[in-house]
């Protein structure tokens, strides 16, 4: 349910911020002999405009002037610290880790859930996401286009870019890979400055 509760704080103010304003985005890509991890992540921010206790809802307004209205959860802890002025920010960030793993261990997949709530008598807040691994095997390289597909235990197969071309010279067909997927999205409050 913090999950949910989270999502719709981040889908609205991301939906408020977008109209007119983009949130802040940066990717970044770091690279080793066999291995290469790609990140991306975007932050929006809110204010509180208002709070109404009695139906647990607050009006959040984007720098672009849009107003929305979200209806926070029981499972939220700490509604009582939100006050008029607070900042809600929402960051999100994906990571995806693909690291070349010969003939280890057998074709898998596993998934597990994140997440972190804030202490009882803090600004409320936290992080939820998942993280993803899976060992495939590779069954085409195309050095032509940076391109490699794999095959998970599921039959399942993927083509994948490798932006850069060095990356593929280790890798050919039959070999087996490891991937690891990571989404997160955390969701802070922030007092209001004084004036």
């Amino acid at each position: 349910m913090l999950r949910k509760t989270l999502l719709a704080v981040a889908v609205a103010i991301a939906a408020a911020g977008s109209v007119n304003a983009q949130p802040e985005a940066k990717v970044e890509v770091k690279r080793a002999p066999g291995q290469a991890t790609a990140t991306g992540t975007a932050k929006v921010t809110a204010k509180i405009v208002s709070i109404d206790p009695a139906t647990r809802s607050v009006s959040l307004k984007a720098s672009n002037g849009k107003t929305i209205a979200l209806v926070i959860g029981e499972e939220a802890r700490n509604f009582e610290q939100l006050k008029v002025g607070d900042a809600v920010t929402v960051e999100y960030k994906e990571a995806l880790t693909l690291s070349l793993k010969k003939g280890s261990g057998p074709l898998s997949i596993q998934e597990r859930e994140i997440s972190d709530r804030s202490a009882p008598g803090a600004k409320p807040g936290g992080t939820v996401g998942r993280e993803v691994k899976a060992v495939a095997d590779v069954v085409a390289v195309n050095t032509k286009a940076n391109t490699v597909t794999l095959k998970g235990p599921k039959g399942n197969t993927m083509d994948l870019v490798v932006d850069d071309p060095a990356q593929l010279k280790g890798v050919k067909k039959g070999d087996r890979v490891e991937a690891t997927y990571t989404e997160a999205m955390a969701v802070s409050v922030q007092p209001a400055t004084a004036k």
